[in-house]
């Protein structure tokens, strides 16, 4: 049986890389679910996000998926690890489910130039210490600092990220990770959602900073990825098909997701699947 590829958010954020996957590889069949109705899980403990992202993961193997990429930093983070080795096995051994954090982090050795770089995150991702534990793993001489930005999610969400409000919330983040470390040279959006203010962000930089972002990576990451499994790739259906869940309401869904993809889409609602 051929399948989609599953993407899953907490929320809106994983739109961004939605987007630009779809536009590498749009002769795919995709399946995008958000779980709106409890997002953000950016402050949420690990336990519960991994409760969370795990009856995703089964909904959308329930729905044919069987590649699942978790485009949330958070679930990436808090859940991955252990629905790869606790869960995969027992649901269905052929089930693949990627994250986003170490394709990003492939990336940055042959971005930073100083070898010291700044994360971008919610509270839950920095609290984790992903980034600098998948970046000391594979660069084990990059200087990592991470910087929560617990306001910048709500103001992407609420179309605030143009917006002179933003200013404070995203200067006061910047001046402070480079104050932690004036060094850094490549700054990296560890948020789905960061992308939006990307512009807003880059009015606060000093010159010689990068931003970098998930979406072209990811995507890029993940072409290559089907084309080192031919055995994966054949699995997946080709006729260009994209479904929209969510677990909140289609309409609301469906309003604040054209912020993301710049335009109107089809959107079901879902209640997920409870613990097998």
């Amino acid at each position: 049986m051929g399948s989609s590829i599953g993407i899953f958010d907490s929320g809106y954020g994983g739109l961004t890389i939605f987007d630009k996957i779809q536009k590498n590889l749009p002769q795919y069949d995709f399946t995008y679910l958000g779980d709106n109705a409890r997002a953000p899980y950016g402050t949420r403990s690990f336990e519960v996000v991994y409760h969370f992202t795990r009856q995703a993961v089964m909904t959308l193997l329930d729905q044919g998926c069987r590649l699942i990429i978790l485009a949330c930093n958070t679930a990436s983070a808090k859940a991955l690890r252990n629905i790869q080795q606790k869960d995969i096995p027992m649901l269905d051994p052929s089930l693949r489910v990627l994250g986003v954090i170490r394709p990003t982090v492939e990336a940055i050795d042959n971005i930073s130039l100083t070898k010291h770089v700044g994360v971008m995150g919610t509270t839950g991702t920095i609290s984790s210490q992903s980034y600098n534990i998948e970046i000391s793993h594979l660069f084990p001489h990059i200087t990592v600092t991470g910087e929560a930005c617990p306001m910048w999610v709500p103001l992407v969400e609420n179309n605030e990220f143009d917006s002179p409000g933003a200013d404070y919330f995203v200067r006061k983040h910047i001046e402070h990770i480079l104050s932690v470390d004036p060094r850094i040279d490549t700054l990296i959006l560890g948020c789905t959602h960061y992308p939006l203010l990307r512009n807003k962000i880059k009015t606060f930089l000093p010159q010689g900073v990068a931003l970098f972002s998930q979406g072209e990576q990811i995507a890029g990451s993940l072409k290559d990825y089907l084309l080192r499994h031919p055995e994966i790739d054949s699995r997946l259906t080709k006729q260009g098909r994209r479904r929209f869940l969510t677990t909140e309401a289609a309409d609301k869904f469906s309003e604040t997701a054209s912020i993301f993809l710049h335009q109107a889409i089809a959107v079901e609602q879902i209640t997920l699947s409870e613990n097998k």
